[in-house]
């Protein structure tokens, strides 16, 4: 796992990266939220989609919800960044949508895009949002 902090707007962001899955579970989500907060002090996270289990992705599973409450419960705003044109599910992809258009939690193609949303710095709304 790497992490890089970023200073944007004066809002740090925590932007892990990693080859290895992080996120399996509810339980390694917490242990997630609780191990970047406490290495980097930043309430804004952003994490590429390979270090995510794939379940989260398929919204029966329930996972993305029980995984995302975990993040609103402790303050954390969330990012997901990375290429998701290989999920097909017009649920998934509604969720990913109405999810950019809130303030907590967002799904973006780039880390920089991840970083622009959770800092404020989001210009051109189209181009910042997962379109459907």
């Amino acid at each position: 796992m790497k992490t890089e902090v970023i200073k944007k707007n004066n809002i740090e962001v925590a932007v892990v990266s990693s080859d290895e899955l992080l996120i399996t579970d509810v339980q390694s989500a917490l242990d997630f939220i609780l191990t970047v907060k406490y290495e980097t002090g930043c309430t804004n996270i952003a994490v590429n989609k390979e270090a995510i289990v794939n379940d989260f992705f398929v919204l029966r599973s329930c996972l993305a919800g029980e995984i995302l409450q975990k993040f609103i419960n402790y303050g954390v705003r969330f990012a997901i960044y990375g290429d998701f044109s290989r999920y097909t599910s017009k649920p998934l992809k509604d969720f990913m949508y109405e999810s950019n258009k809130g303030k907590d939690i967002y799904f973006q193609p780039t880390a920089s895009l991840a970083v622009d949303q959770l800092s404020g710095c989001a210009k051109n709304e189209k181009r910042d949002r997962y379109e459907r």
